[in-house]
């Protein structure tokens, strides 16, 4: 039974996010497998401001996307062939996933797979630190070991479709439209027009009046104990 080997399948360049483990030219497989995986994940909290608390309630604020760092080794001299080819060919490979292609003006997005576990990561190569142990006697380098740190990547209407943005204590944007009004905006957040101070604050707008179409604005989380009313609507600012 054949070893699996861990394998990293590069989106296409052109079109929708799409991958093909067809496509060779689109695919690479690690000479050896890692020997661990590392995988980060952070989120940060800040705590409620309170007074005469000793522990006040932590309110979670973001989350920073998670990371997967892999050591690779190649080696092209340990072979019965007496053609030694240079390592670069496949350290090359792992490189180009740093640079821009395609139509889509960044570089590729990337997943994962290993055995039976199946994808086990999509994101985009952050970093990679590549270092070359072994040279022929001509300076054409035949062994190499590339670490490698992937940082999650996921689509923001993927990532929407997970989350329940529904809710007053979820920070959002919002884009405003033409006729809306930081109270007509809380009313329809918050269910109460009184917070649109909450939204002013929130963006350093001194003059409510002064709101244009197309302005994107952060709508906060509600204070911890401050939920949304759901009630009878306070009169309306400016």
């Amino acid at each position: 039974m054949a070893l699996d080997k861990l394998t990293i399948v590069v989106e296409a360049d052109a079109g929708k996010l799409q991958f093909n483990q067809r496509d060779d030219a689109h695919y690479i497989a690690a000479m050896f497998n890692p020997k661990s995986l590392g995988v980060n994940r952070s989120v940060q909290w800040e705590s409620a401001k309170a007074a005469k608390r000793d522990s006040p309630e932590l309110q979670y604020t973001t989350a920073s996307p998670a990371t997967l760092t892999i050591d690779l080794f190649f080696d092209t001299y340990d072979r019965a062939d007496a053609n030694k080819p240079s390592v670069y060919v496949h350290t090359k490979k792992l490189a180009d996933l740093t640079l821009v292609r395609g139509d889509k003006h960044r570089p590729p997005v990337c997943q994962l797979f290993w055995g039976k576990q199946g994808m086990i990561f999509q994101g985009v190569l952050q970093q990679i630190d590549q270092s070359y142990t072994m040279f022929l006697e001509n300076g054409v380098p035949v062994r190499a070991t590339a670490k490698c740190t992937f940082l999650q990547w996921r689509a923001n209407a993927t990532d929407m479709k997970k989350q329940n943005l529904m809710s007053a204590d979820v920070a959002k944007l919002w884009t405003v439209r033409r006729g809306q009004t930081l109270a007509s905006i809380a009313a329809d957040e918050y269910l109460d027009p009184a917070n649109w101070r909450d939204i002013a604050s929130a963006n350093g707008i001194d003059d409510p009046l002064a709101l244009g179409p197309g302005t994107t604005l952060l709508l906060p989380a509600l204070p911890a104990g401050r939920p949304a009313s759901g009630g009878h609507r306070k009169k309306e600012a400016p």
